[in-house]
């Protein structure tokens, strides 16, 4: 249980998939102009990471590393990527359905970064990771929820603080892109500073 408490925290804080691995940056920025379409897409990817750790750890352990297939010597794992796209695309598309049925508001706001869940690389660097780190299933699960929990936290902190800068005075050249890239990067070194947590 300890084990697994150090993987959550690690992987929601200290190794933050945004602002520590830098992946998942597109829908981190484009995303990121209001809290409640940040917080929208945050749970969008929480849901799909944690599903996707768990249907791809089941998928490479009792099929793509099979270990009856192995000792044959038919190695399957060379396919992990394909796999793991395919089955973050179907997850994407369930969610989108969703959205679409039950929160048409969400959706409309949310537009093409949906969408782009299905090419968010934060996604399928999870589940790669998983298979790289040799995660157990339940292992693999409480990485991919931790990290995606760490990008809803990212993401919403970013959201926040473009809302509070809105209105603020601004140099021309600053404004835009720049203030938030800027922002992006006090927030690294900010959570760089959890590093000696573990």
């Amino acid at each position: 249980m300890k084990e697994l408490l150090i993987l959550a925290v690690g992987s929601a804080i200290v190794s933050n998939v945004v602002l520590s691995q830098f992946l998942g940056i597109c829908p981190f920025l484009g995303v990121s102009r209001k809290t409640e379409t940040a917080a929208g897409m945050g749970a969008a990817v929480i849901f799909v990471i944690t599903i996707s750790s768990f249907v791809t750890a089941v998928i490479y352990k009792y099929i793509l590393a099979n270990e009856y297939l192995m000792s044959k010597g038919v190695d399957l794992t060379y396919l992990r990527t394909i796999v793991f796209i395919l089955v973050i695309a179907a997850l994407v598309q369930f969610v989108e359905m969703f959205l679409k049925k039950n929160m048409p508001a969400l959706y409309q706001s949310l537009g093409v970064y949906l969408a782009l869940i299905t090419t968010n690389c934060a996604v399928l660097g999870v589940s790669i990771n998983n298979v790289t780190k040799e995660y157990s299933i339940l292992e693999s699960v409480v990485n991919g929820l931790a990290t995606a929990v760490g990008f809803f936290i990212a993401i919403v902190i970013l959201a926040g603080l473009r809302e509070k800068i809105e209105y603020n005075d601004i140099p021309k050249r600053f404004q835009g892109t720049a203030t938030v890239l800027l922002i992006s990067c006090l927030m690294s070194i900010a959570f760089m500073g959890f590093s000696g947590m573990i």
